[in-house]
C-alpha cells in the first residue's frame, strides 16, 4: 500500500483543484517526490492537507487558530470559498485493508458554516472509522507516516510513554489498541447503565411493596 494521489481543493492556499500523482514502486523500490519553491509558496500546506484528511483535529498542528482557517480565505483575484476538500487515494492492490477495493479514497470536507464530513470510497464515515482504517494500513496523522519538522528531535526528547505510542504505530498494533479503547468505553457505559438501573429499582421497590399490600387488601374485600 502506498500514497497514489492527493486531490486538494479549497484547502488553505489551494483555491483551484490541485492533483498530485505519485509514482508507483518500481522493481520493489518506492520513489521519492520532492516539492520545491520559495518561502511562503505553500509547500507546507501539502503536508498539512495530508494530516488534515487523515483526521488531524489540532488546529495548532495545522498552523491555524480555528477550523475555518483551513478554508481558502480569498485573494486579490479570487473571492473566499465556502468549502475545503482533500481526497487521499491509497493504492490497495496488496489488499491490506478492504480487499474488495483496488483503491481506497478517504475524503474530508469542511464547510464554512462549520459542518464537516468524512467519506471512504464515497460512503459517509465517522472519524473513528477513519482512524481504524488508517491503523490497519499502518498510517496515521501523528505517526512515523508523517514526519514533520522537528519530529526526530522530539522523538529523542519525549517521555518513554510518548515514544511507545510512536513505536506502537510503526509495529501495527495501533488498530487493536483503538478497538480495545472502544470496548473499554462500551463496558464503562454498560456499567453506568447497570448502576442507574439498580438505583431505579431501589427507588421503586418500596412503592411496589405498598402496591402489593393494597392489592391483597382489595382481594380480601
Amino acid at each position: 500500500m502506498y500514497l497514489k494521489r492527493l486531490e486538494v481543493q479549497g484547502f488553505k492556499s489551494f483555491a483551484q483543484k490541485t492533483v498530485l500523482d505519485f509514482l508507483p514502486p518500481k522493481n520493489g523500490r518506492f520513489s521519492i517526490t520532492g516539492v520545491v519553491g520559495p518561502n511562503g509558496s505553500g509547500k507546507s500546506n501539502i503536508s498539512d492537507a495530508i494530516r488534515w484528511v487523515m483526521g488531524e483535529q489540532s488546529m495548532k498542528t495545522l498552523r491555524g487558530k480555528k477550523s475555518e482557517d483551513v478554508i481558502f480565505n480569498g485573494s486579490a483575484s479570487k473571492g473566499q470559498l465556502g468549502m475545503a476538500e482533500v481526497v487521499l487515494i491509497l493504492d490497495n492492490s496488496d489488499a491490506r485493508v478492504l480487499p474488495e477495493y483496488a483503491e481506497i479514497n478517504i475524503t474530508r470536507r469542511l464547510y464554512r458554516d462549520g459542518n464537516s464530513e468524512y467519506l471512504v470510497n464515497g460512503s459517509p464515515a465517522r472519524l473513528f472509522d477513519i482512524h481504524l482504517l488508517l491503523a490497519k494500513a499502518q498510517f496515521a496523522e501523528n505517526s512515523y507516516s508523517v514526519v514533520g519538522q522537528g519530529t526526530i528531535d522530539q522523538l529523542l526528547t519525549v517521555s518513554p510513554s510518548e515514544r511507545k505510542d510512536f513505536l506502537d504505530e510503526a509495529s501495527g498494533i495501533k488498530e487493536f489498541q483503538i478497538k480495545r479503547h472502544q470496548s473499554q468505553l462500551k463496558l464503562t457505559r454498560s456499567l453506568e447503565n447497570m448502576d442507574t438501573a439498580e438505583r431505579l429499582i431501589t427507588e421503586v421497590e418500596p412503592h411496589l411493596k405498598m402496591l402489593h399490600k393494597q392489592v391483597k387488601k382489595l382481594e380480601k374485600r
